[in-house]
Formats: C-alpha cells, sequence, structure tokens
C-alpha cells in the first residue's frame, strides 16, 4: 500500500486550469498540463511519496521488485509482469489528434513487422511501440465534447447536402450512391489522400458552407461549430473533412464512453478520469503535426457504423460504487462517492477484490486501512496503489465529500 503522486504530461492541447487546481497548485499553470498519470507505464510512472522509505521509488520499479506480489497470479499469468492499465487524469483545452487503436492481432504483427525493419522504438515515424492493444474509457469530470466512431452514411449524406457546397458533390455521390462502411471507407480514404492543391480550395469552401448553415440554425449546430473550429486550428488538414463522417459526442459529468478496437476517435475539450490498456499504439488519421501513416490506419479502421448508445458502457451500482462495465480484460473502473458527515452517504467503503487497485481522489480526501496498520491519508490529486499482497482495506472520507475513482484488474482464473 502507497500514496502515489502522478505524473503531469506538459501537451500543447492541454489545460492551465483543471490539473493544477486538481492538485491544489496556483493557477494558471506555467505551461499546459494534458494528462496527469497514475500508473507504471516506462514513459512516466507514478512516483510512490509513502510509506516513509518510498521516497525515490516509482510505481514501475516497486512492481518490478515483486510481480507476483504486487500484481497477483491471475494478472501475471494473463498480462505478464506489467500493470496492464494506465489512469490518467486528462484535461483538453484544445483539440486531439484524430486517432484509432489496433487490435491485440494488430498490435503484435505491427510490432514484430516495425522490429524486424530496424525501426527503432522511439523513431517517430513507428506505429507500434509495444505489441499491446489499447482500449480505453473516459468518464467525464465536466462537460466533455468528443468525435467518436462513423455516423450512419444516410444521416451524413443529409448533412454533406445541408452543407450545399457544390465542390463536394462529387465526395457526397460516392456516399449517397454507396451508404455503407464501404461507402464511408472509400470516401475517407479518397479525402485522406486528396492532394494539397485540391485540399487548398475544398476545405475553406466546406468552411464557408459550415459557417452558413450554422447562421441558418438547425439541427447539425454541433456538427458544424466543430469543424469550424477544427478548420481554423488545422487549415487544410484531412481530417476537417473527415470529422464530418464522425458523431459529435458531448457527455455530462459522470457519463463514460467506451472506445474498442478500430473506432476512429478525437476528443475536443473537457476534463475526465481516462482508463486505458498499458500501451503506447496509436494510428493517427489527421488533426496533428506528428507522423500519419494512411495504410496503416485504413487496416486497422473499423468503417461499421455505430450509434453512440453502443460505445456508452451500462453502469452497476453497488453501494457508494457506481462501476462502468466493459469489455475490456485489462481494467475496470468505478466512481465512489463518500460523506464525512455519514448524512447522504456512506462514510466509508470496503475493498476486497484481489488484484492491483490504484484509487484516484479527486474530491476532498480519505483515510486508507489495511487490516490493523497504520492509515494512510490521500488527498484530492493523490491516489493510493494496492497490491495483490495488501490485506482487504477500509476506504474512509475525511472531509465533508470525497470522490475517487477505482482502477484495478477484472479478475479472471489464471490459465
Amino acid at each position: 500500500m502507497r500514496t502515489l503522486e502522478g505524473i503531469v504530461r506538459p501537451y500543447a492541447w492541454g489545460s492551465r486550469t483543471a490539473i493544477a487546481s486538481l492538485r491544489g497548485l496556483p493557477v494558471p499553470s506555467p505551461h499546459p498540463e494534458a494528462e496527469l498519470w497514475f500508473g507504471a507505464h516506462p514513459a512516466g510512472p507514478a512516483a510512490c511519496v509513502a510509506p516513509i522509505g518510498a521516497a525515490g521509488v516509482d510505481l514501475l520499479h516497486a512492481i518490478d521488485a515483486d510481480p507476483v506480489g504486487a500484481l497477483g497470479i491471475s494478472t501475471v499469468a494473463s498480462f505478464g509482469e506489467r500493470l496492464p492499465f494506465l489512469l490518467k487524469i486528462l484535461a483538453a483545452d484544445e483539440p486531439l489528434s484524430l486517432q484509432a487503436h489496433p487490435s491485440p492481432e494488430q498490435a503484435r504483427d505491427g510490432f514484430e513487422r516495425e522490429n524486424r525493419a530496424g525501426l527503432p522504438i522511439d523513431s517517430p515515424v513507428r506505429n507500434y511501440r509495444d505489441p499491446w492493444h489499447k482500449p480505453e474509457l473516459i468518464v467525464a469530470l465536466t462537460e466533455f465534447d468528443a468525435l467518436a466512431g462513423f455516423r450512419e452514411p444516410t444521416e451524413t449524406v443529409d448533412l454533406l447536402r445541408a452543407l450545399q457546397v457544390p465542390d463536394l458533390d462529387p465526395y457526397l455521390g460516392m456516399l449517397a450512391g454507396q451508404p455503407d462502411s464501404e461507402g464511408l471507407r472509400a470516401l475517407f480514404t479518397t479525402w485522406l489522400t486528396l492532394p494539397e492543391a485540391i485540399l487548398a480550395s475544398l476545405v475553406p469552401a466546406v468552411l464557408a458552407g459550415a459557417v452558413d448553415l450554422l447562421a441558418a440554425g438547425g439541427r447539425w449546430g454541433p456538427e458544424l461549430q466543430t469543424v469550424c473550429e477544427l478548420g481554423e486550428a488545422y487549415p487544410l488538414d484531412p481530417g476537417v473533412l473527415a470529422s464530418l463522417l464522425l458523431n459529435r459526442v458531448r457527455l455530462q459529468p459522470g457519463e463514460g464512453l467506451y472506445l474498442p478496437a478500430g473506432n476512429l476517435h478525437a476528443y475536443l475539450r473537457g476534463s475526465g478520469v481516462e482508463i486505458m490498456a498499458n500501451s503506447d499504439n496509436v494510428l493517427r488519421g489527421g488533426l496533428t503535426p506528428k507522423h500519419i501513416d494512411v495504410g496503416e490506419l485504413l487496416r486497422v479502421l473499423d468503417f461499421t457504423p455505430v450509434p453512440t448508445t453502443e460505445l456508452t458502457p451500462a453502469i452497476r451500482t453497488v453501494g457508494a460504487e457506481r462501476i462502468y462495465l466493459t469489455a475490456a480484460p485489462e481494467f475496470r473502473l468505478s466512481r465512489v462517492e463518500l460523506d464525512g458527515t455519514g448524512l447522504r452517504h456512506a462514510s466509508s467503503i470496503s475493498f476486497d477484490m484481489p488484484g492491483p487497485q490504484i484509487l484516484a481522489v479527486l474530491n476532498g480526501s480519505v483515510e486508507i486501512r489495511a487490516g490493523v496498520g497504520e492509515p494512510m491519508a490521500i488527498r484530492a490529486g493523490q491516489a493510493g496503489w494496492l497490491g495483490d499482497d495488501d490485506p482487504d482495506v477500509v476506504v474512509r472520507a475525511t472531509s465533508s465529500r470525497a470522490v475517487l475513482f477505482r482502477a484495478l484488474v477484472p479478475q479472471r482464473p489464471a490459465t
């Protein structure tokens, strides 16, 4: 059992207020703070600051010192001697890149293929930095906007027609003539491979049509606002056009979005708790200056239209715990709210599931007690680490209201 300090990732799209406020630090922060990592990823393992004597140790090395004790036999048997999930606080003030993640088979094949080609792991043109897939779940802390999954093609045809942009007519005809996944594949591929000279006229024409339609009002307001914002941030990027094919999603606090392999998506704005398989494999499709491999992206993408309801995780409530259910074998995430006064909610909760767990406190403060040992205090912006070899624990609120997110590995029989 240890107290963790997360590692801040200062990506340009991050917020100067959200993560600093969570950690009780001055705002605005000196630089954008995009993500706060609580995990054992080699690129940024969380620091262990308690118990006494743990200073200078990070979670990656703590696990490496005793993998079975930290992770448990079942986790090691399924995922090897590594924590299979990464828990983050994400705070976006600007859009992230348009991206997708591979399936387990695609990740293994791609990693081995690039190894055989002699590409260094840190090469900027490498697609696969490890052999793992990367399903992910985001749960909103604030109102959270995203693009996720291909919209039903007939609805997209309606949107493209409503824009009344003559330059779009040939592309509109591609999808109207084949309003299915193959039509989406053909149109998306065409847009991503357009010559820059054509993009230089097509993208501004689409933006002008979006401005006019937005002024007229109607059902496409959020989609039109998004394409205008993306066009301003990424002039002449084909990802601006591709955004017209995707579902525009707005999550309210507490709502979740689960993104399996092959789902094309982009987070636009907002703060949330994100959990994913512990991987760094990203195939980008636009809205970024980073490496884009169109051919590999097309091999990974799933062009099956998907309603946003299918990306919304089911929720099971057990006492003070609100569990987000997904198909990911590497992780399970839940939200726990405790009331230190005991008037509205329970003031404490017991956790007895084996395996590794991380408890990230987002509001207030808690005390974690394992067995008859000394309690460990965790405040907002910190997390607690529970290894498989820790005894059953009790978490008690030490403030009038405490909110924490619990990440763990769903337990399955060892193989």
